[in-house]
């Protein structure tokens, strides 16, 4: 993977995350549910705190640690972009950017993150939790980072 396609990725992740929320903002009103498949559901949630609307209650303090956090990924993400080793490394962080930026991007614009996909299980909690892209892309992000420093280790 060459270096400048790394942006357009995390360009497109985010691009991915909000048209989602536009289209759950758009076509579904709050707190409905969709079924679409026996084990995955579309639902539009707003999530005015952190995850599980920690600091619902404060929302400058959200604001302000999620602007904050965004920006630090980014800045790890800019200086692992000048390397040439570590695509597992740059990759997580591409990934934990978009998240990051999609979910921040929400908070300053809306007030509150645009949540919309959950998952049927037999455990109550955990079916009513609901999920965005971003969170995936968190995630998923964290991941590859965890993989490239047990990668650097061995």
């Amino acid at each position: 993977m060459k270096i400048r396609q790394l942006p357009w990725g995390t360009a497109g992740a985010f691009a991915a995350d909000q048209i989602m929320k536009s289209y759950a903002e758009q076509n579904m009103e709050k707190n409905e549910e969709r079924t679409l498949t026996d084990r995955i559901v579309l639902r539009r949630v707003h999530n005015r705190g952190m995850c599980l609307n920690i600091l619902s209650d404060r929302p400058r303090i959200v604001r302000g640690l999620s602007a904050a956090a965004a920006g630090v990924v980014t800045v790890m993400y800019a200086s692992a972009c000048v390397r040439k080793k570590g695509i597992c490394r740059r990759a997580g962080l591409s990934l934990l950017t978009a998240g990051a930026w999609s979910n921040t991007f929400d908070r300053l614009a809306r007030g509150y993150v645009v949540d919309y996909i959950g998952f049927q299980t037999k455990n109550e909690k955990i079916s009513g939790i609901t999920y965005n892209l971003g969170d995936f892309f968190i995630a998923a992000g964290s991941a590859l980072l965890v993989i490239s420093e047990l990668r650097k280790k061995q």
